[in-house]
């Protein structure tokens, strides 16, 4: 019986989010279809339009996991935060849930997330054109093999990073990105460069795309908003969340000054050209992705 209830909490809950994905499209795409129209004041007012119409979507997902996910959410820190500032957001990655969980506690208290996303992702049903309307920045990933055969491709990502932030120039935004590229698991915690920072819960993390932000909306940025996510019971998939078997999720929120960043030169726009400049980015960005992994085993100890 318990198995049944949770199938069919798992069942309505799905058809609500399709339901409220589909009413919420029809205004996305209005807009962006308008959008189009090349006035720069225009196509400001019309992405502001879509960015309300997807904190609305997020609002009323919000109500559909208060009646059938019923998730308790423990914020370790909730640091004040605004809808007018530009900001730049990064967290652990572990599942498709993270994306639900960042949505629904960063919704109306900054700019509407616009996440990175794999290219062939374009292609979801109505979600796939959604994001494209929202102007999320899809990225193509390349193989060192494919790179090696074609050097073109190299840097193709970065050039991808640099066209969606021309577009968050006249209005505040909050730019998310997984900085360790793909979702955390057992497997991928094996390979060498994570193993040499000794991480546990996450992977190594990369700075290729936040310092390509950094450089790009450096003076417009504020804050760097680190989050980490940790799933009490074990990372949960979509369908585990939508049935009601996630009973706790702990978010702690750390946030950081761009100029602290910039002024202190732990960051500059030698990165790109000064391998120097580079490693001391990276190192930084390391020691906050350890002390992350440090306090998800300490989360995990206290709570388990």
């Amino acid at each position: 019986m318990k198995t049944l209830f949770y199938s069919i909490n798992g069942i309505l809950s799905t058809c609500f989010y399709f339901l409220n994905t589909v009413f919420w499209f029809i205004p996305i795409m209005v807009a962006s279809f308008f959008k189009l129209i090349p006035l720069k004041q225009w196509q400001t007012w019309m992405s502001s339009i879509a960015d309300k119409s997807a904190s609305a979507w997020i609002s009323v997902n919000r109500i559909n996991q208060n009646i059938f996910s019923r998730t308790q959410y423990t914020l370790r820190k909730d640091p004040l935060l605004g809808p007018n500032s530009w900001y730049l957001v990064i967290a652990n990655h572990q599942s498709w849930v993270d994306i639900l969980v960042l949505q629904r506690v960063f919704n109306r208290k900054i700019p509407f997330l616009k996440f990175f996303l794999k290219q062939n992702l374009i292609f979801v049903p109505f979600l796939g054109l959604a994001w494209w309307g929202l102007d999320f920045p899809f990225m193509k990933r390349y193989s060192k093999a494919a790179i090696a055969k074609d050097p073109s491709l190299k840097g193709k990502d970065l050039e991808t990073t640099k066209r969606a932030c021309q577009k968050y120039e006249n209005s505040p935004v909050s730019i998310m990105n997984f900085v360790e590229g793909t979702r955390f698991n057992k497997d991928k915690v094996n390979s060498t460069y994570t193993q040499r920072l000794a991480l546990k819960h996450t992977l190594a993390p990369k700075t290729g795309g936040i310092a390509y932000v950094l450089s790009a909306m450096g003076d417009r940025l504020s804050k760097l908003v680190d989050v980490t996510i940790f799933y009490p019971q074990g990372i949960p998939s979509y369908w585990d969340f939508v049935c009601g078997k996630v009973e706790n999720i702990v978010v702690d929120i750390n946030v950081i000054d761009i100029n602290t960043l910039l002024n202190e030169k732990t960051f500059s726009s030698q990165y790109f050209t000064e391998p120097a400049q580079k490693q001391i980015f990276q190192d930084w960005l390391n020691t906050i992705w350890k002390q992350k992994d440090d306090m998800i085993e300490a989360i995990q100890k206290e709570i388990l």
